[in-house]
């Protein structure tokens, strides 16, 4: 299988995914193998929700449309132009998948598969329904894809290299039980937003998004904020309005009112709008329904104390601070030259040989 091949596979891939949006689910005519997969991918979908309170049908359904956004033809060529692809021996590459948001591991997935080599995937128990199905759905559209994928629930064995994502805990784990591997071994990585004061009500709209999508469990959702010193939250909190909707969740409502329980026990001083609590901490990685916030005093020195912390920032969102910042609004759709901790899973794959 050539890598034109593997390529086609997955603009079918993206042309499947295309009728499963946030405007709705609306079967189409001439996708491949439409009779088979759309009613079972819908399944799939219901099971996902089922599953994991956490996994919304909205956010599913978000999910899929920026990958079907990504896989089409300009994207994914553009994508790998700057790369030699010349696997003659395709090796085993495993990936260890956090389960955090829906599909947070697809693209190792596609990374390693679109490079030639076989992929050996375990997954997190958190989002177990949708990519198998889209694997079955990729060996149909590409029977050369058979035997190339394959999931496992048990100890990994016979693979050449690995991806894993965890926690800074696991990490450690896998360090040490991937020493003698080739590896990817992602940690704990937290986004932010530096604010000037200056932002208009549409940028602090757009940041809603960054903040609340996927109720903020993301490594690209931003869960702190920097601040000049005397700023005014008014208009930050009146952004954030058209979220509070999500406070009627279960879920969302169990975290926000034990939290708040326990910053007002700890005498900590929050501010909040019975929804979302900002609360003054150091730290980057915040609880369900908190954002973090620090002031600074120059944004000559916020850029210093950041560089120093950049191995636990995943994104930074902003507006003229850093070259290369995310804009607001944007950190739930990534490109695909966008990689988790900014290790090149493409590059990667194709020292494997």
């Amino acid at each position: 299988m050539d890598l034109q091949q593997r390529i086609n596979a997955f603009i079918k891939l993206g042309n499947f995914l295309s009728q499963f949006t946030n405007e709705g689910i609306q079967k189409k005519d001439n996708i491949p193998h439409n009779d088979l997969f759309f009613e079972g991918f819908k399944h799939q979908i219901k099971l996902a929700h089922e599953h994991n309170g956490w996994f919304k049908k909205e956010n599913i359904l978000f999910a899929l449309q920026g990958w079907s956004n990504q896989l089409n033809s300009n994207t994914i060529n553009q994508w790998l132009e700057k790369y030699q692809f010349n696997i003659k021996t395709p090796k085993t590459i495993a990936i260890i998948m956090a389960g955090n948001i829906p599909l947070v591991g697809f693209h190792d997935f596609l990374s390693v598969l679109i490079t030639g080599h076989h992929v050996l995937v375990k997954q997190s128990s958190n989002d177990k329904h949708l990519l198998p199905f889209l694997a079955k759905y990729l060996e149909h559209v590409e029977p050369e894809f058979k035997n190339r994928i394959q999931f496992t629930e048990d100890k990994l064995e016979h693979f050449d290299a690995v991806i894993a994502t965890g926690s800074d805990n696991t990490a450690r784990y896998f360090e040490y039980y991937f020493k003698d591997k080739p590896s990817i071994i992602r940690k704990n990585r937290n986004s932010i937003a530096v604010l000037t004061g200056n932002e208009s009500e549409e940028q602090l709209i757009a940041l809603s998004e960054d903040i609340f999508r996927y109720y903020g469990l993301g490594c690209r959702n931003v869960s702190k904020i920097y601040v000049p010193e005397n700023y005014n939250f008014d208009e930050f909190f009146k952004a954030m309005y058209d979220w509070h909707p999500i406070i009627h969740e279960n879920k969302y409502a169990n975290n926000y009112d034990y939290n708040k329980a326990v910053y007002l026990m700890s005498e900590f001083t929050m501010l909040e709008n019975g929804f979302l609590m900002l609360k003054k901490d150091e730290s980057f990685s915040s609880p369900i329904a908190t954002v973090f916030y620090e002031h600074y005093q120059s944004l000559e020195n916020l850029r210093k104390v950041l560089s120093e912390k950049e191995q636990q920032i995943q994104c930074v969102v902003s507006h003229g601070f850093i070259d290369n910042e995310i804009q607001f609004g944007q950190t739930q759709l990534p490109k695909l030259w966008d990689y988790a901790d900014g290790i090149d899973t493409i590059s990667f794959s194709l020292t494997i040989c």
